[in-house]
């Protein structure tokens, strides 16, 4: 049986589904902190390729970035309008194509992105046009899936069924990920690896839930002491050698070679 293809189709119709900004998990802020630990991005021209909400270009931009969000969903880019008017965050808004960047070569300090690379077939592709845009100095960030985790096997089923919502996705390891920069002409410089906070099970039972009007809270606490308990282990892994490979995403920056 063929498997669709992740399409603009998919992505409009998941931004536009029937929910406020606040409705939306994000991140928890890890690219902007991680972002931070790295560079002081005053100054600096970062873009975010398929930003969606641009939650993290906004973040960047209130920190003194020059920040341009890119996708190439209008849906996603009216919530990331809207999110840069929410926070008054002065935020450049970009529709265009993730492989065929409207920028000059050797362009841009920073770019980065969170949940992209996994729809691509090929994902050197979009590599490689990230790398072409960065300034011989410049930095790349790239966020995606880890495949030895509970949330790759579930995954795998329904795309199988059919039933993901991009149609298709795939999942990456640190060396994996790694390899991949290096043949786009980038040179790795850290990785860190993030567990679902709230935990997988009870997002997808959030998700279930809101289809027959029933809204559980976006980021439950019951019991006090246990969630910070969690909370504390779950940054001591996460920050340990073996965070990269237990969590369901990784993050790897790398810098521009200077032959590139």
């Amino acid at each position: 049986m063929m498997k669709r293809a992740s399409e603009r189709k998919h992505w409009d119709d998941f931004w536009k589904r029937d929910r406020d900004l606040d409705e939306i998990y994000d991140n928890d802020g890890r690219i902007p902190m991680e972002i931070r630990k790295r560079m002081d991005v005053q100054g600096l021209v970062v873009m975010e390729v398929g930003a969606a909400t641009a939650r993290d270009s906004v973040a960047l931009a209130l920190d003194g970035a020059v920040a341009i969000a890119l996708d190439y969903s209008d849906e996603a880019l009216r919530l990331a309008h809207l999110a840069a008017q929410r926070a008054g965050a002065p935020l450049l808004l970009v529709c265009g194509d993730a492989l065929a960047l409207p920028f000059k070569d050797c362009s841009l300090d920073l770019v980065f992105h969170q949940g992209v690379l996994e729809h691509f077939r090929d994902p050197s592709l979009l590599l490689n046009e990230n790398a072409r845009v960065l300034k011989k100095d410049g930095t790349v960030l790239v966020d995606v899936p880890q495949t030895l985790h509970i949330y790759t096997v579930i995954k795998k089923v329904l795309i199988a069924f059919n039933a993901w919502f991009a149609g298709w996705e795939t999942q990456f390891t640190p060396r994996s990920l790694s390899k991949l920069l290096q043949e786009a002409g980038l040179e790795p410089t850290g990785v860190y690896g993030r567990f679902f906070s709230p935990s997988l099970a009870y997002r997808m039972l959030r998700e279930v839930l809101m289809k027959v009007g029933i809204r559980l809270p976006l980021r439950p606490v019951l019991i006090p002491p246990v969630h910070k308990l969690r909370s504390i282990i779950r940054k001591r892994i996460e920050n340990s050698p073996i965070g990269p490979n237990m969590g369901y995403i990784i993050g790897a920056f790398a810098k521009k070679k200077e032959s590139s």
